[in-house]
């Protein structure tokens, strides 16, 4: 088994010092997916190329946001959309992108004897689910920036308001975390108790959204404390964080959501510190937990290990959050190097948190108010340390591992375990031509699953889901043959 050693940390920065404790993470990697980044999804009604040229169903960003939704199935839900491709600066290349998630079985096998690894995995895309409320949205007008209306024409067609990650799809006179705005950045995703809707972290406002998982349609809003929000919004992201002193930094919004096993509790993370906390040359971001029951929220600093290192200065980036239970998480920390980059991976790293007993810092900002309240963390796995081991080169690790997602237990070995699936964002780019690569490569949406031996995990809970009692039970084969490959079109299930 590999095992990434987490060492003594320490985070120097205005004379602060923040350590973590040491400890031993035995976890290794059993298997790998891919889905091609060049396919399209199930949404054919949203095949038409979108204001950059790319197909509106192209498949990418699956690695966004990652869970699991009990025997093999999991929920992927994509970005604000394929805005890598430069064609209009003043909404930030970013275009009329249909929010979405993807339903997917990612269904371990065997490997056999002399494979490579432990299982292997072939990832099926069954589903697409378009994102939309009943409620009018904000949509920009496009004036400005010389394009169209930023209102899809399906929503005429079908007599709904779609969510999109169009950066002008916003009400100036309102903070960004006003709930008609149409623009919604995903970056995670969760499945509620009842297993029959989902939570959907934002980075533009930052939100929460509660959304019905067959139609897709909004249900609920879960408010963030109004220190998240900006109130001077611009579609430009570097204008929105020069012109405002306090709120969310542009683009860095609520990266992560876990959700507690017993569904009681969100925790969201943003994925840089706020700007009165120092913005992205800050040394603490915020854990934001939500009681569903009541409402109340409570807050945590978390501090940031790859700040003015070596490695990577001022890159202070929170990728995904996954809840181990009630009050244990884990946390996924990370550079933007490596594979889509054209550059070498260095830092993608999970840490551990319990925050039992931490205090809540709702009333403190700042990186001198933080700092003496900051969770511990300990280094549970060093992704980069572990491909390495497998024989994967840090130029193929891909740039933007994005998502954390517990997926059913397995045995390795005769020896019963958890799993760890961890994807990729490929920013909607199937195909990378660089240095590193010349003559081109595909750039796939991957998934890495890791075994987790329980005694390294030994308050690990699963989450408690309706209708699935392991992926050998009997209730979890009917769920799979379900899964016939069939055409989508609409506003429904498979819109």
């Amino acid at each position: 088994m590999v095992r990434a050693r987490a060492c003594a940390l320490s985070l120097v920065l205005s004379a602060l010092t923040v350590a973590c404790s040491s400890a031993w993470a035995g976890v290794d990697l059993i298997a790998i997916g891919k889905l091609s980044g060049n396919a399209v999804d199930r949404s054919k009604a949203t095949a038409a190329p979108l204001e950059n040229g790319a197909p509106g169903n192209l498949l990418g960003g699956l690695g966004s946001g990652l869970a699991y939704a009990g025997c093999d199935t999991f929920l992927a839900v994509p970005d604000r959309g394929p805005n890598a491709i430069s064609y209009n600066k003043a909404i930030d290349d970013t275009a009329s992108y249909i929010n979405r998630f993807q339903t997917l079985i990612l269904r371990l096998e065997s490997g056999g004897k002399g494979g490579a690894l432990p299982y292997t995995l072939d990832p099926k895309l069954v589903d697409t689910t378009l994102l939309h409320t009943r409620e009018p949205l904000v949509y920009g007008d496009g004036a400005a920036a010389g394009v169209g209306n930023g209102a899809p024409a399906l929503n005429a067609a079908n007599h709904t308001h779609y969510f999109t990650g169009r950066s002008d799809n916003f009400t100036p006179t309102q903070p960004s975390t006003y709930p008609r705005d149409a623009r919604l950045d995903p970056e995670s995703i969760r499945v509620a108790r009842d297993g029959a809707s989902v939570f959907i972290s934002d980075e533009y406002g930052p939100y929460i959204y509660r959304f019905d998982r067959r139609t897709g349609e909004r249900m609920a809003v879960y408010r963030v404390p109004a220190p998240f929000a900006v109130t001077t919004l611009s579609p430009i992201g570097n204008d929105e964080i020069s012109e405002n002193t306090s709120g969310r930094v542009a683009n860095k919004g609520m990266e992560g959501l876990a959700i507690s096993p017993d569904g009681d509790a969100l925790f969201g993370v943003m994925q840089s510190p706020l700007l009165q906390d120092g913005g992205t040359n800050g040394a603490y971001t915020r854990i934001l937990r939500i009681d569903l029951r009541t409402g109340k929220t409570t807050q945590y600093a978390y501090p940031l290990t790859n700040m003015g290192t070596a490695d990577k200065p001022n890159y202070p980036t929170i990728s995904d959050i996954v809840a181990v239970n009630d009050h244990e998480l884990l946390l996924d920390e990370r550079d933007g190097k490596g594979l889509g980059d054209d550059s070498t991976a260095r830092i993608k790293r999970v840490y551990h948190v319990d925050t039992s007993g931490a205090q809540d810092v709702s009333q403190t900002s700042g990186e001198s108010g933080l700092a003496p309240y900051a969770l511990p963390k300990t280094l549970f796995l060093d992704v980069v340390g572990v491909l390495n081991a497998h024989g994967i080169a840090s130029t193929e690790i891909p740039a933007k591992l994005e998502s954390l997602a517990f997926g059913p237990d397995v045995r390795v070995g005769g020896v019963l375990k958890h799993t760890l699936f961890i994807a990729n964002d490929n920013d909607f780019i199937g195909t990378v031509t660089d240095t590193n690569h010349p003559n081109g490569i595909d750039n796939p949406n991957q998934f890495f699953v890791f075994a987790v031996d329980p005694a390294d995990l030994p308050g690990y809970v699963a989450q408690r889901l309706p209708g699935t009692h392991g992926r050998d039970d009997k209730v979890c084969r009917i769920d799979r043959d379900d899964h016939d490959d069939h055409d989508h079109d609409g506003h429904g299930h498979g819109r």
